[in-house]
């Protein structure tokens, strides 16, 4: 096996670039993979605009990976072997911490992730952590999965979680603010739970476009209109039993709050910027109209195992999801076209 790799390496904010790096050696209780696919994920492209506050530079970014097990470590014991291809979900619970002991993983304390704490995927080889190993989500993908399908996982996770916090019923109404991948895969998992009428919010035309092909019930343009009266409008003047606020935006919220029916359940699944994380919702209208405001983040390993069986079921559409595969040579071109909003997800192959 080669020394040396191809890998991107992020210098500064706006500066990276793919370059030959030493293959990472694998610890005693890990796994060394050869990467197949790493998808570009939201917060990858704010780590590359600004910067993040767990990664220090240079470094190597990516979390939604999917890769061939081609060595092990010296005291590995587990069941997976070298060949077998992974679905490697970036989180790693400590275990310990009082929610990680109640099950609530998605709430752990002291959680690490790949592409953060570790060197992520966007390399043409990845060392897995004992820790992910034994305290995270690594799944053996099915024979003859898509690679590129088994990467997705990881945002399919998050999606998952915050549907079941929904509980999403057979019959309602749901609408959606943001059209990027997380709210295309909300539609998809949303029509999957039986929900009746399903509406999206963008104020993008060219997301709104891109999110057509999931077949929303309607496409709502929040710069032309206001989306609140048209969500009004839509449901005969009740609102909507789900809103999920999947645009990391403050005015999302409270749209969200706004467009809520009665005993409605409001998902804030967008985070929102540090600086202007305090919209003016107005609590009368949660207090009157008896709303549930849920907010999700992350997934546990049941949420990491239900995603991938959805997408290798199909209930995912790749070819609806995924508009662009990159090679990992044209990183740089791939990634400045998804900052300038002109890729839905991207997924790069080494």
């Amino acid at each position: 096996m080669k020394d040396t790799m191809k890998a991107v390496i992020v210098r500064a904010p706006m500066d990276f670039s793919v370059e030959t790096v030493p293959v990472p050696k694998v610890s005693a209780g890990g796994l060394l993979l050869k990467v197949l696919a790493c998808g570009l994920c939201g917060s990858d492209l704010r780590t590359l605009r600004m910067g993040h506050r767990r990664v220090t530079f240079p470094w190597t970014i990516g979390h939604e990976i999917s890769g061939e097990i081609v060595k092990t470590g010296q005291e590995y014991s587990g069941n997976l072997k070298t060949g077998d291809v992974l679905a490697v979900g970036p989180l790693a619970y400590c275990g310990a911490c009082e929610f990680c002991q109640d099950g609530e993983y998605e709430l752990c304390e002291n959680q690490k992730e790949i592409g953060q704490h570790w060197p992520g995927g966007f390399a043409e080889y990845i060392a897995i952590p004992e820790e992910s190993v034994r305290l995270g989500n690594i799944q053996k993908v099915p024979e003859g999965g898509d690679p590129v399908l088994a990467a997705l996982a990881e945002p399919v996770s998050s999606c998952v979680n915050a549907q079941e916090k929904a509980d999403i019923k057979l019959g309602e109404t749901v609408v959606i603010i943001g059209t990027g991948p997380i709210g295309c895969i909300h539609i998809s998992l949303a029509k999957a739970r039986g929900a009746r009428k399903i509406f999206v919010v963008d104020i993008s035309a060219d997301r709104l476009k891109l999110a057509e092909a999931f077949e929303p019930d309607a496409l709502i343009n929040g710069a032309e209109c206001d989306p609140v009266a048209e969500v009004m409008k839509l449901t005969g003047g009740k609102g909507a039993h789900v809103v999920i606020a999947a645009a990391p935006a403050p005015q999302a919220a409270v749209q969200a709050v706004e467009m809520a029916r009665k005993g409605g359940r409001v998902i804030q699944f967008g985070g929102m910027p540090k600086d202007n994380s305090k919209p003016g919702v107005d609590m009368n209208i949660v207090h009157y109209r008896g709303l549930h405001i849920i907010g999700t983040t992350t997934f546990a390993p049941k949420h990491n195992r239900t995603a991938l069986q959805l997408l290798t079921e199909g209930v995912i559409s790749k070819e609806k999801l995924v508009s662009h595969i990159f090679p990992l040579k044209d990183f740089e071109k791939g990634a400045k076209l998804a900052l300038e909003g002109k890729v839905l997800k991207g997924v790069f192959i080494p």
